[in-house]
Formats: C-alpha cells, structure tokens, sequence
C-alpha cells in the first residue's frame, strides 16, 4: 500500500541547500525551506496541497491559536496526529478509494502516463507534428510519488479536454496567489500564512453541515453521491474543504502493468513505474458561486470569475487588483481571500502568484512571480484606502503612457495609428521597464501610509512632487523605448524620416498633455490652462487605452 501520509515523497529543498524527500508531517522541521520538485507546476500544486491538507486538518479556531502556531509550530508527532483521521484518503493504489482516482472506474480509455501532465503534447499536436518545444515521448515512465503530484496537479488546474472531460473547480488553468514572507523563514511559516482559524474558514462556502467524508474528498465515494448523471456540483452541495480536493476528471492509474526502472520526472529509481492510466468523461461538472481562497475574481455579467493568466504574464499592473482588489476601467476585481486574511498583520510579505496561460487545452506559458506586500498591515484603513487611491492613479497613467507609446510607434512604422497587428511587445516592455521605478515609489508611499499621519491627501506639494516624479519616468520609460530600443533600432533606410518625426512630436505631446496630468492629479502646462480658460485650445482627440485583459 502506498499511503501519502507516511512516506517520504515530497521533494522539498532545505536551508543549506541540500535536496530531500520527506514524509507530510515533517514540513514542520525549521530548516526545510520550500518545495524542491524539478517542474514548476509541480512546486506550485503541492504548496496547494499542503495548504489544503492543513485547512482540512487543523483543529485551531481562533486567531489567537493561529497566531502561536505560525511562530511555534505543532511537532512532526503533533501534525501527524492531525493527519490521521484522513489516511484512508490519501492511498494511492489498492483496490479501494485511491488519492484523487475515480471511485469506482473499472475500465476506460487507455492513455500514456505523460498525459497527466498539462504541457505535453496532445494527440492533435503530435499528428501534426508541431511538438517542437515539448516533445512526445520524454516522460514514459513516472514512479508513484511523481504520479501522485502529476495527478493532483492536473485535477487543480484541469483544461478544456474535450467532450465531458471537465475543467478545474476555477476553469482551465487558474491563476494562484498565496502569501509567503518576504524573506524564506521556513516552508511551514509560508504554507500557514495562507490557512485561516477553522471556524472562519468554515463561515464562507459549501455546507459544514455536510460532515461525510466524500463531500471534502470525492474519491472516497462513487460521484453520484454528490453529482447525479449529467448534473452539476454546486458549492452547496459539498463541505467547505471540497474546494481543495475538487476533482473534475475520472482518472485511474494503472498498477497492473508496472516495471522497475528510473522515474522520467524525478530520476529516482521504483520498483512501480507506471505507464497508462484509464480515464472517462463526466466527472464532477463545478458550476455556480465558487469561491477559490487562492485566486483573485473579476466581475462579469454572469458573476464572479477567477482570474487565469494570460499571454505577456504578470506585471505591476495587477499590483492593485491582487492586492486589494480595485476598480479600473470598469472592472472589478476582489483579491483571494488569503490575502486580505494575511494583511491584517503587521509582517514583512510576499505575494507569490503562479499558472499556466492555456489556448483551452493547450499550455502557452507557465508564469510564475512575486508581488512586495511591505508589511502594509501596519498601516491604518484610511491611510491603506488613500494609498490604494495613489496606487490606481500611478497605474492607470502607466495604462496611458503604454497606449501613447503603442499608437507612436504604429504611426512611425506603418503611418496609420489605427492599424491592426500584435504589438504587444511594447507594452511588455514598458511595464517591464517601468517596474523598478513603480515599486521603489510606492515603497514611499507605503513608508508615508505606516506613519502616524498617513497619507495627507490635502498636501498638494507631496502629491504634485510624487505625481511628477511618476510622470517624469514614464515619459523617459516611451521615448527611449521609440527612440532607442524600438523605432530607433529599426534599419533607417526601411522608415519613413518624416513620419519618424511627426510620431516621436506627437509622443512627446501626450506626454506634456491633459490626460495624463489629469490622471496623475497634476496641474495642467500654464499654456494649456490659459487656452483652456479662453475656450480657445482645440479638443484634443484621444482614443482610450483598451483596458487589459489580464485583470
């Protein structure tokens, strides 16, 4: 029997650097620092596994006990005891309930080991020849530890595979966001940041009544018992920690078959190397009013929906959003819950957010960053909700300044500003450019928001000192981009001088103009005020900065 809770399967890196496997009870030990797999998306699913494991488990309910136990955490013995009462759900073979596997799936479609992992190349791919990056045939064998991971991995982030193969609880390929401290103390100090006292955990989604265990852990009974043929699963319909161990796809690996050899994933040598799993369709269909704690939401018609990382990754740009959550543009976005839980301490943070950009089941990108908290829990409301104010600005001038950037450059290549194409280039390039510059700002700002007297909203000489100094780098952050690193880079004899001229004119205008003061609550050019008091100043035709699509 292979039982997730006592063997040593999680690859975690300690603080001397040295690489090992240990048993779940022993994230506890202080020198182990994070998780050690050799693949990203792995690092990131088992710290959502841990995470969820602890909620699960723990017996704390209060903010006090929580409190204490981050800084002096339960023995390797103490969280085994919390542990126990799910052991029977965390075997991975036998010829009963197995880790997330389909309870009751005797036959099924045969499928290859390496197609639990959301990067390979899929069957379309592979006909038509195109895995050029990912190839075919590098991951044929997997040991029973990377299979548990690949597997849990692929059930949390789950895309589009066809008919009747479900999505994730949060959609294909969600976008995560967990808290960690600013500078590594420990993997249990940074997995506890993220779990809340249980009765408050308990108070927001699904049915605490519903204390069968299947209800948290699905593989434990046929689907049926929560989801009816062809039907949905509603939160209301499972316990509040189900939202961890959803599980979307019917899977079962395959240890009939099994061979010794080295794991393709980990390089370990097993005695039970798997090949093939079999699978079906139909599994749990995860519709209506989910509430993910480790993902951000964007507002639609239709609801609340989490957020999923799209092409050009993440950049300053979401600061606010998955933060604090925000306003802009006409979207609303609330950010995961564990956030905002954390920041009511007063601790140096991190936000680390990580996911993959998927063309439905097709992977594009993995993306994977840290956001600086500032410990902005010591800051009082008011001072926080003025910063949040500051902060909006500052982004949505950026939002402007890569507009004005983006139509210059359109207009020096191709004369017609209007024109159609992916220039996305430049506006990662901007916000990559300007990223030192907005976080070394709005360290002052969280420094000023920390003090006694906050933020004073009414000093109009530190709000235009700031704003200018904001506006001062992103208009150097455009021109040098069109001048040097994109327009200017280009081969002279293929461009048109003047419109080269009247672009890099136009540019600095709108840099000097109304909109982007405007924004920045800046005054407006002495001239500008005169003709527009006069009435005389022309209206200036500008074309709104389409809002991003990464919320």
């Amino acid at each position: 029997m292979i039982s997730l809770l006592e063997e040593k399967w999680l690859p975690v890196r300690r603080r001397s650097g040295q690489l090992d496997w240990v048993a779940p009870h022993q994230i506890v030990e202080p020198d182990i620092v994070g998780f050690a797999a050799s693949r990203a998306d792995f690092n990131g699913a088992l710290a959502q596994m841990m995470i969820g494991w602890l909620q699960t488990s723990t017996p704390l309910t209060t903010d006090g006990a929580w409190e204490d136990a981050l800084d002096a955490p339960p023995s390797p013995a103490e969280l085994q005891r919390w542990f126990a009462p799910h052991a029977d759900a965390f075997v991975l073979d036998g010829d009963k309930a197995r880790f997330m596997q389909d309870f009751s799936l005797a036959e099924g479609v045969e499928t290859t080991i390496d197609a639990l992992l959301i990067d390979a190349p899929g069957s379309s791919t592979i006909d038509k020849n195109t895995d050029h990056f990912v190839k075919r045939g590098t991951v044929g064998a997997m040991c029973p530890h990377c299979a548990a991971i690949a597997l849990f991995t692929l059930q949390t982030n789950a895309p589009a595979g066809g008919a009747g193969n479900r999505t994730s609880l949060r959609g294909g390929g969600p976008l995560t966001t967990l808290v960690v401290a600013a500078k590594p103390i420990s993997l249990w100090h940074d997995l506890w940041l993220n779990v809340k006292p249980q009765r408050a955990f308990l108070q927001h989604g699904g049915d605490a009544r519903k204390t069968d265990r299947h209800f948290t852990f699905p593989w434990l009974a046929d689907i049926t018992k929560i989801q009816a043929g062809g039907g949905e699963t509603q939160p209301v319909q499972v316990h509040p920690h189900h939202v961890f161990w959803a599980m979307p796809r019917r899977i079962r690996l395959d240890f009939a078959d099994v061979k010794t050899g080295n794991c393709d994933i980990c390089k370990r040598a097993s005695t039970q190397l798997l090949h093939r799993y079999i699978s079906r369709p139909q599994g749990l269909n995860y519709k209506g009013p989910w509430r993910h704690p480790f993902s951000p939401y964007y507002e639609t018609k239709e609801g609340w929906l989490p957020v999923h990382p799209q092409p050009g990754g993440f950049s300053y740009k979401n600061w606010l959003g998955w933060v604090f959550g925000s306003e802009q543009n006409k979207k609303k976005v609330q950010a995961a819950s564990v956030v905002g839980h954390a920041l009511a301490g007063t601790r140096e943070l991190s936000l680390w957010m990580f996911g993959y950009d998927l063309d439905n089941m097709k992977a594009r990108c993995w993306y994977e960053t840290t956001f600086p908290l500032y410990a902005l829990g010591a800051a009082r409301p008011a001072a926080r909700e003025n910063l949040q104010g500051l902060v909006k600005n500052m982004i949505e001038a950026s939002e402007q300044a890569v507009f004005y950037t983006r139509q210059a450059v359109k207009q020096a290549w191709f004369g017609e500003a209007d024109m159609r194409g992916d220039l996305s280039f430049i506006d990662k390039a901007f916000w990559d450019s300007t990223e030192p510059l907005f976080y070394k700002q709005l360290l002052k700002w969280v420094e000023l928001a920390k003090q006694d007297g906050g933020i004073d909203m009414d000093d109009s000489k530190l709000l235009e000192e700031y704003g200018t100094a904001w506006l001062n780098a992103l208009r150097s952050a455009g021109m040098r981009l069109f001048d040097a690193d994109i327009v200017g880079a280009s081969s002279f004899s293929q461009q048109d001088p003047r419109r080269i001229a009247e672009a890099h004119n136009q540019l600095k205008r709108n840099f000097d103009g109304k909109a982007i003061r405007t924004i920045l609550r800046l005054p407006l050019p002495e001239q500008e005020e005169k003709a527009s008091k006069a009435g005389a100043r022309k209206k200036q035709s500008l074309v709104e900065p389409q809002a991003h699509s990464n919320v």
